[in-house]
């Protein structure tokens, strides 16, 4: 294995610090990621995965995107949008986490190519509990192709 194959990148785009700061921690808690990128809106997390403004330069994809909808400057939806047009993004793994429980939301996340769909619970324990269950998932047992793991 080399360097960057023991490297884990997720990319966490959530605007609400207290839902960030506990997926951090159980993410951390639970050795699921070396590095976690967390950015507090659509504008940054685009900018991240299409190396614009501070994320400008040498950086990979991370293994994978867990994405709140609702979100400032630029929705979840869109940043979807871009990532699913965009052939260096299309085949990156993307999981919504929010707390939206409307149907269209579910609807047309799946119909623009999600790979998942997690409503947040409420309960702080759960919530800690439903983010590990997800590195778990995303980062030690699904299996990407290594065109798309690209991490810096």
């Amino acid at each position: 294995m080399n360097m960057t194959d023991s490297v884990v990148d997720i990319l966490l785009v959530e605007d609400n610090p207290n839902d960030a700061e506990l997926a951090l921690r159980a993410l951390k808690k639970h050795n699921l990621a070396n590095r976690v990128i967390w950015v507090k809106d659509g504008e940054a997390a685009l900018d991240y995965l299409f190396h614009r403004g501070q994320y400008a330069g040498p950086n990979g994809l991370p293994r994978v995107v867990l994405l709140d909808l609702r979100l400032p400057k630029v929705d979840g939806i869109e940043v979807l949008t871009q990532i699913r047009a965009n052939p260096q993004t299309h085949d990156l793994p993307v999981v919504v986490l929010t707390s939206s429980k409307e149907e269209r939301d579910l609807v047309s996340t799946y119909k623009l190519g999600v790979n998942s769909f997690v409503a947040k619970p409420v309960a702080f324990d759960e919530f800690a509990r439903v983010v590990a269950d997800l590195g778990m998932y995303w980062v030690l047992i699904n299996r990407v192709p290594p065109d798309i793991r690209l991490p810096s």
